[in-house]
């Protein structure tokens, strides 16, 4: 294994909106995810960034988007989160740069695809729990993850695990 630097991590979670598709049935739960403490605020937290969130939701909803799910929406990526139709117990993801919601490859390193990021997955294990606990879909959009705050202790813990420097 190549283990490479790994930058800090600290996600906040810093608003909620409901976008409804101009199809009127497809909505999306939306996060908007700010990474603290790193240098170039402006690149990672939304207070800071040149796009605003309303700008981001009124791009967003230009979107050929289909279906109900969330959306992880970060200055840098966004990733929208659907149950599937064909399979509703299944959970699909694909990947944007934000700015321009042109698509995004979650492949990665000895063919994985990437999942998702700590509050990625915080929110994910929320919304599928909301998702099956409940009998429709409004009762659904009602309930919203309430992930704020989750800082990564330790970056260097499975590389040193390992033994190997960091590139």
């Amino acid at each position: 294994m190549k283990f490479a630097k790994c930058r800090p991590y600290h996600s906040k979670t810093v608003g909620r909106e409901l976008l409804r598709m101009p199809d009127g049935k497809s909505m999306f739960k939306v996060y908007f995810l700010s990474l603290v403490g790193r240098d170039e605020p402006e690149k990672y937290e939304w207070a800071r960034c040149p796009m605003k969130t309303a700008d981001f939701m009124s791009l967003a909803g230009r979107q050929p988007l289909e279906g109900v799910g969330f959306i992880t929406a970060f200055t840098h990526i966004t990733k929208v989160f659907r149950f599937a139709p064909a399979i509703e117990t299944v959970l699909h993801v694909r990947a944007f740069n934000t700015k321009d919601f042109s698509p995004l490859d979650l492949g990665r390193d000895d063919k994985h695809l990437e999942f998702a990021c700590y509050a990625e997955a915080e929110i994910a294990a929320e919304e599928y729990h909301a998702w099956a606990a409940e009998r429709s879909v409004e009762a659904y959009l009602a309930r919203w993850s309430r992930f704020d705050d989750g800082p990564v202790v330790s970056r260097t813990k499975l590389a040193e695990y390992f033994g190997a420097a960091q590139g």
